[in-house]
């Protein structure tokens, strides 16, 4: 079978996760492949995607092979496949634009950010290596808030004529410019915002279908979620969270019969906990009320490795932009982005979504 080759921006703890699954899940079969959605979309197997080029701005990352940035500081999420093998890739120095929050110079080297002092490349240079490494999609790992650091490599994406998966929070796929962009260049997008696997966005739509379903009228919520990784230490400026707050309030909104006002919901980050590292707790609570309007609550806690958490998700949105590839379908994937994203161009229920995905990968719809 064919490799899927990919180009990863910013090698941090979803790339962590994302690269060691594809060696973890190389000797597991289809029985014992545990947290996997699709073994097998189009004939691609997990372990049939390749990282033959990365980008990243930390300087110990930058020149190191792949195989080894990925353990690299600051990356703290979970090691479950120490073993990875020398790839032949060197993470690339990437663009920083704002790709770099400035506060996160007040914190230790272990927990942040260091600056590679490596000349940044043009976007010329950036197009040629995903063009001489023979890059078939281009995976948007860039932290929270990197708006003109995310625009810049979509243009890129576009420019050596390749597909584009966009894990953060800042629109692309959802944006109608772009998504034009990509249709009339005939270049598959998904996105925005990857939705984990079982995450606290999952959860909390789940949720909300249940209380809608089952007649309880839903008045107030909140979801509260804490880490310590870079992303949470990243999200410490307030300023560079208004795409995340919006991907994650409107992934629960989507959802609901009627649409709260805006006082009675708060979806978002809350505050970092150096010591949890990868570890992302959510907390919920659900106020409504039940027959003769009766109040009812609801609370639940979450805890979850987060990189992990996305990282099946990224391998399955991964293999179906490549068969669009396949197909030659350019333009927004809407089945898979509504599935697999917390903020895509349209919304759906999870159930639609995933009815809509598995007919995707069938080939009984080209989106």
């Amino acid at each position: 079978m064919e490799k899927i080759k990919i180009a990863i921006i910013g090698i941090g703890n979803c790339a962590s996760s994302l690269i060691q699954g594809i060696e973890y899940y190389r000797t597991k079969s289809p029985e014992d492949a545990i947290g996997i959605m699709h073994w097998d979309i189009g004939g691609f197997k997990p372990h049939d995607i390749e990282v033959v080029a990365a980008f990243d701005v930390d300087e110990r990352k930058v020149g190191q092979d792949v195989s080894k940035a990925i353990f690299s500081p600051p990356n703290c999420t979970t090691v479950f496949c120490p073993n990875i093998p020398d790839s032949g890739v060197k993470v690339s120095m990437g663009k920083v634009l704002d790709g770099f929050s400035e506060h996160m110079t007040d914190h230790k080297p272990e927990y942040t950010f260091i600056l590679s002092q490596a000349a940044e490349p043009s976007k010329a240079d950036i197009v040629k290596t995903l063009k001489d490494s023979g890059t078939e999609i281009l995976v948007n790992y860039l932290p929270v808030g990197s708006e003109e650091a995310t625009n810049f490599y979509a243009e890129c994406a576009i420019d050596a004529g390749v597909g584009f998966v966009n894990c953060i929070p800042v629109f692309i796929a959802s944006n109608p410019l772009w998504a034009e962009k990509f249709k009339q260049n005939n270049l598959p997008i998904v996105g925005d915002d990857i939705k984990a696997q079982l995450g606290a966005t999952i959860t909390h739509r789940t949720l909300s279908d249940l209380f809608k379903k089952r007649g309880v009228k839903l008045e107030r919520t909140y979801q509260l979620n804490t880490g310590g990784n870079t992303d949470f230490l990243n999200m410490l400026n307030r300023s560079r969270l208004a795409s995340k707050k919006e991907s994650k309030t409107e992934a629960v909104q989507a959802v609901l019969g009627d649409r709260l006002e805006d006082h009675d919901i708060h979806v978002g980050p809350s505050d970092y906990v150096s010591w949890q590292q990868d570890n992302k707790v959510c907390f919920i609570r659900m106020e409504g009320k039940l027959f003769g309007d009766v109040p009812m609550n609801l609370e639940l806690r979450l805890s979850v490795e987060d990189s992990p958490n996305s990282a099946g998700v990224s391998i399955d949105a991964i293999r179906c932009c490549k068969l669009a590839l396949q197909a030659k379908k350019g333009g927004i994937l809407h089945s898979p982005s509504s599935f697999f994203m917390k903020h895509p161009p349209k919304q759906f229920t999870d159930q639609e979504a995933y009815d809509m995905t598995e007919d995707f990968i069938a080939g009984r719809r080209d989106d």
